[in-house]
């Protein structure tokens, strides 16, 4: 017979193969063992699914259960059995051990697994949403497994996340916890993360705040890569304060996604004074940045960082590969200081 829509749910999802079969029509594929019914019995609930009716723990519908509790009748009087077991000794007549067979474990026969395939795809097709369901769980699991390894490899990477001299940052130097944020100012979800960081700044003073300037861009838009050197050249001339204002006046301008222009470029650095032309080492830091973050499994920016300064274990550190609102910022400050 063939099974409505509920009833293959229910039985995809709990039942066994065995249960599909049975009532399917088809014999079970795992043998109830052959034991001595006087030893042991069997129970006698049954499931039901829409009026369909499958003896439990794969039984077929031939076959009769076994009461799971004797009957008055079937229960002898305690001093007769002691006397039959004493006979039953005596003449060597001892009972037969109980044993389970072991289960048949043949494949299923061509016509079987068409009835499965075309019930699995009726009932998919009758609940799409089923296979959205499944999509969303495997996408959480593949992203929690991904943020564990991150983890872990940031725990490998900690020098050259909080100890780099020549990657910009603000804050104190004491701090016990950083928050380190690798971006690019072609990112439009950079830039929408730009005031949300200087808004969590201010209200947390005692963070050490870490610019990891990543132009994965560049290959798309040249000043990418021109504002990510600039930003460097005014760290390592003028300062923290001259690189924080010359960082939010990039993102202000919203020109992003190949719009910054060079000339927003030279008109902002011009605020924090002359620069030296001199641009090497700040391709060597972008070149270290960049392998920075594929060691540390990133793939897009922003990918922000909050972790202890020191003590940082896999259950203090807090990754966010993408944006985040003020809340999550700071409960993860929170949490990296053990609160």
């Amino acid at each position: 017979m063939k099974l409505n829509s509920i009833a293959l749910a229910v039985l995809l999802v709990t039942g066994t193969m065995s249960n599909v079969l049975a009532i399917a029509g088809e014999p079970p594929l795992i043998k109830t063992p052959d034991v001595n019914p006087q030893v042991t019995a069997q129970s006698t609930q049954t499931q039901s699914l829409n009026g369909i009716s499958a003896p439990a723990n794969g039984a077929s519908e031939s076959e009769t259960a076994k009461p799971l509790v004797p009957t008055a009748e079937s229960v002898p009087d305690s001093a007769d059995a002691n006397d039959n077991v004493a006979s039953d000794i005596s003449a060597g007549n001892l009972p037969e051990p109980i044993t389970q067979t072991a289960p048949n474990t043949a494949p299923f026969t061509t016509e079987q697994k068409k009835w499965i395939g075309e019930a699995a795809k009726d009932y998919l097709m009758a609940h799409p949403e089923t296979l959205l369901e499944i999509s969303q769980k495997l996408d959480a699991q593949l992203q929690e497994q991904q943020i564990k390894a991150m983890i872990a490899a940031v725990l490998r990477h900690q020098d050259a996340l909080l100890d780099d001299k020549s990657t910009p940052s603000y804050g104190p130097d004491d701090a016990k916890v950083a928050l380190i944020e690798f971006f690019d100012y072609q990112c439009k979800v950079c830039a929408r993360q730009a005031p949300v960081l200087e808004a969590v700044m201010k209200e947390n003073p005692k963070v050490r705040y870490v610019f990891k300037e990543w132009p994965i861009f560049a290959q798309h838009w040249e000043p990418s890569l021109t504002a990510a050197k600039t930003g460097l050249q005014v760290w390592q001339q003028k300062g923290a304060d001259a690189y924080l204002t010359y960082h939010n006046a990039i993102f202000a301008t919203g020109h992003n996604e190949g719009k910054l222009r060079q000339e927003d470029i030279n008109r902002i650095a011009a605020s924090a004074g002359k620069l030296k032309d001199n641009n090497d080492e700040a391709l060597e830091v972008l070149s270290r940045t960049d392998e920075l973050a594929i060691n540390l499994g990133f793939r897009g920016t922003p990918s922000i960082i909050v972790m202890p300064v020191n003590g940082a274990t896999a259950e203090n550190v807090t990754i966010i590969p993408g944006g985040a609102d003020s809340d999550v910022l700071n409960a993860a400050i929170g949490k990296a200081l053990g609160e």
